[in-house]
């Protein structure tokens, strides 16, 4: 089942960088545009063309069989749930697949000109998971890589799938997570913010964030403003060796 086209906010002045921000379980690609919507009132990132895309509809088990939008299956879910238990169920076939269309999503943008320095790949839970996947194991060295409410997917094998020459070992990294989150808990967060610095990345921020459940808040979108201002700055703003 192929994924639905998905939603793109274009640059308002020269292209020169692309944010893919991919969403949660259930959702869709419209339920972040408000994210580039607002950056856009307030005068920011006018080089940045931002992808939304939409996951398929697939059967979840933890919506009992029933079809809904998402990069993967999902067996269990919640508080109850410990994180080496989460890696024996994970839907291997799944990420994989979901891995291939980010990636060619990254290709479109190469193809059209943008340097891999300069996307940025990320999302929200389950987007945020299939990021972090995707950019520990791309083949591509990016600009940066974030991951709200999320999980680092097959960490027990993930080095299976990472090439040799470890591309974005020095890549930015971004990862948050809400203390209260109902949904993915906190210490999924945690955990996986260790295991990707033992993975060897060289730079990676963990934010945790007081009263804030499975949802962004004003201060983590502040926190990726940053981020995503250090890891795509305009043009001729640090950039002289970019690409190189």
């Amino acid at each position: 089942m192929a994924p639905r086209a998905p939603f793109i906010v274009p640059a308002l002045k020269k292209h020169t960088a692309t944010v893919i921000m991919a969403h949660g379980l259930g959702d869709s690609g419209a339920g972040w545009m408000s994210l580039a919507q607002n950056w856009r009132r307030r005068g920011m990132f006018d080089e940045v063309a931002f992808i939304f895309p939409n996951a398929p509809m697939i059967p979840i088990t933890v919506n009992f069989g029933m079809s809904m939008p998402g990069w993967y299956d999902i067996t269990k879910l919640g508080r109850d749930l410990n994180f080496e238990e989460s890696i024996r169920t994970q839907d291997e076939p799944g990420i994989l697949r979901t891995r291939e269309y980010f990636n060619t999503l990254i290709k479109e943008q190469v193809d059209s000109g943008i340097k891999p320095s300069r996307i940025v790949l990320g999302g929200f839970s389950q987007g945020g998971a299939m990021s972090l996947f995707s950019g520990i194991t791309g083949k591509e060295k990016l600009g940066g890589v974030f991951g709200l409410s999320s999980y680092l997917l097959l960490s027990d094998r993930i080095k299976n799938f990472t090439p040799d020459d470890f591309p974005n070992k020095k890549t930015p990294f971004f990862l948050a997570h809400g203390l209260d989150d109902e949904v993915v808990p906190f210490t999924f967060g945690e955990i996986s913010a260790k295991a990707v610095k033992d993975l060897g990345l060289e730079d990676v921020t963990f934010k945790s964030y007081a009263n804030l459940g499975h949802s962004a808040d004003p201060q983590e979108i502040e926190d990726l403003e940053e981020f995503l201002n250090r890891a795509i700055p305009p043009e001729g703003e640090g950039q002289a060796t970019a690409g190189l």
